[in-house]
């Protein structure tokens, strides 16, 4: 089953009583009949043409033989308009998500859509992510090991005090005008893949298998590697520390990174399983530790203020005063590849706000939820950030916030001694643990939405264990008290199915986030993720200026200034 959308040549004759589509219909389609084999023409200069294009014209929605056509609560023409040009000609007869055998049901709305797992099924059409979904997704990948860890890397490029807090502004708004950016394109492409998807669209299919196979293989593991790899220093640090309570440094001995690398792939295990059981499952152990998160930043930032204040802390040693007596400027680096890295270490903590326009597809109102999510969460992260640098320069010294990977580790050690140390690094692994959970989840659909497109074996996109059906729990069809009571516990839990998640691809990403964590290092990992990443995020943002100039009609249910991808790419 291909979920590739049909955007070809109108060659169709036109039919004067077909109502206008909605471009946002249009746009949700995801998927089309097994037994269609028509190739289509792409009418896009920009696009190429391809066997995976096919035609969807068998399955009129309009048809009388198709249920949707007959149904009563079927929208009206919104009178909106969409584009019938360029990248982006849809076939005159589409197959929209929100038809199925019930009938026609709206978009954004809830539906209970039977899990057929025919020519490998499709997650487009399992609707049930929400805002508060969303915004778990971002938060709880930006806010994962960023913050606890990227300070040592800023603060030693940057060279001041002053010059870090300059780079982590920098570093956030940069971030917030991308996400908003890709908050544009996915309103008008609320479809699975992310970026691959928009690559594809707008400048063609050969920038889309460029980016799908470079976030596969390289973007999408290397950042779950070094959350993973935060993870075991954080753990170790917990269990382990070392002999100075005050300022615990790495201890860099063989054994000891073999055992964080072991704790790694445990972790990486544990989410990965986590996220094959139940895409509900998954979301909410997201959304409990989202909140987690920001009552942890609200924790440390609150500690460093009083700390400072009061010139007191619950050991011996005290608090520093360099924020008192040192230029906060001083020592700033002159060297502009020294700020190259520190902005490319603060951009790799703010990084994660496209990870929603991953699973656009999946969501109940993506063209409402998206643009809110993102603008919730932003201005949220930086704050959050800015408060708790602030807290770290008050209470520890410069050079040593410069070198250490576990910064909260030496904070809380600073403040409240061994058990503060090992409380902080409890807090900081369960933050790892969530943004590691969260980049499963997005990386499993990403590897899934290229399989679709033909970038990778079919296998890879498919739904389930492979030979097998997913379980769907009917809480209500049980006769007995006991079972149904049990059914519907779980069915809170974890949805109102088990298993109907990309399970290939997502073992695929875990394989490959292993292979990261053995053979990579914190620092050199950032800075490959960063030049790399980042060279997407540049293609994909221009693309949102040549996409208004190419498809001025095309419907945006949300538009971002123009000003805002100018920014992000300058």
């Amino acid at each position: 089953m291909s979920r590739n959308l049909a955007y070809s040549s109108l060659s169709s004759p036109p039919n004067q009583n077909r109502r206008p589509r909605d471009s946002l219909e249009l746009a949700s389609l995801a998927s089309s009949s097994p037994a269609l084999s028509h190739v289509s023409r792409s009418s896009s200069p920009s696009g190429i043409s391809s066997s995976r294009k096919i035609s969807l014209s068998a399955e009129d929605p309009l048809s009388p033989s198709n249920p949707a056509s007959a149904n009563p609560l079927r929208p009206q023409a919104h009178n909106r308009s969409f584009s019938v040009s360029s990248a982006f000609d849809f076939a005159s007869n589409l197959f929209p998500l929100s038809t199925t055998a019930a009938g026609y049901t709206s978009l954004g709305s809830a539906r209970d859509i039977p899990l057929d797992l025919a020519d490998g099924g499709n997650l487009e059409k399992h609707k049930s992510l929400t805002y508060l979904n969303g915004l778990s997704l971002i938060v709880g990948i930006i806010i994962g090991s960023g913050i606890f860890s990227s300070p040592a890397q800023i603060t030693t490029n940057a060279g001041s005090p002053g010059a870090s807090f300059i780079v982590w502004l920098v570093a956030g708004i940069l971030a917030w005008t991308g996400a908003a950016s890709y908050a544009e394109l996915g309103s008008a492409i609320p479809l699975n893949g992310g970026a691959q998807v928009y690559l594809s669209k707008i400048f063609g299919d050969l920038f889309g298998f460029l980016f799908a196979w470079c976030s596969v293989f390289v973007l999408k593991p290397g950042s779950a590697a070094i959350i993973a790899i935060i993870f075991g220093e954080y753990i170790v640090r917990a269990f382990a520390p070392s002999s100075t309570s005050a300022d615990p440094l790495p201890n860099t001995s063989t054994s000891t990174i073999w055992i964080m690398k072991g704790i790694s792939i445990l972790a990486l295990t544990a989410v990965t399983a986590l996220n094959c059981i139940s895409t509900k499952l998954a979301t909410r152990t997201g959304d409990i530790l989202m909140f987690f998160k920001f009552l942890a930043l609200l924790a440390i930032a609150i500690t460093g203020l009083v700390v400072a204040l009061t010139n007191h802390t619950l050991t011996s040693y005290p608090p520093s005063d360099e924020w008192k007596t040192e230029n906060w400027l001083s020592g700033t680096s002159t060297n502009p590849s020294s700020w190259a890295v520190a902005l490319y270490a603060g951009l790799w903590a703010f990084d994660g706000w496209d990870n929603t326009n991953f699973v656009l597809g999946e969501f109940r109102n993506p063209a409402r939820d998206l643009p809110r999510v993102i603008h919730t969460a932003m201005p949220l992260v930086i704050i959050s950030y800015l408060l708790a640098t602030l807290s770290y320069t008050l209470v520890l010294p410069a050079k040593t916030i410069a070198s250490s990977n576990t910064i909260a580790v030496t904070f809380g050690a600073r403040v409240f001694g061994a058990t503060g140390a090992l409380i902080l690094a409890l807090i900081v692994s369960a933050s790892c643990f969530g943004a590691l959970n969260a980049t499963s989840f997005t990386s499993g659909r990403l590897v899934y939405t290229a399989a679709k497109e033909g970038y990778f074996p079919s296998i890879l996109g498919t739904v389930g264990m492979p030979g097998s059906e997913p379980k769907r729990l009917h809480p209500s069809s049980s006769p007995n008290p006991k079972t149904s009571f049990l059914s519907r516990a779980l069915s809170k839990i974890m949805g109102d199915s088990v298993g109907f998640t990309p399970i290939p691809a997502l073992v695929f990403n875990a394989l490959l986030t292993a292979a990261y964590v053995l053979v990579g290092e914190f620092g050199t990992l950032i800075t490959f993720y960063g030049v790399a990443g980042y060279s997407f995020y540049f293609l994909t943002v221009l693309g949102l200026i040549v996409l208004r100039v190419k498809e001025p009609h095309l419907e945006r249910p949300y538009r971002t200034w123009l000003s805002t991808p100018i920014i992000f790419c300058c």
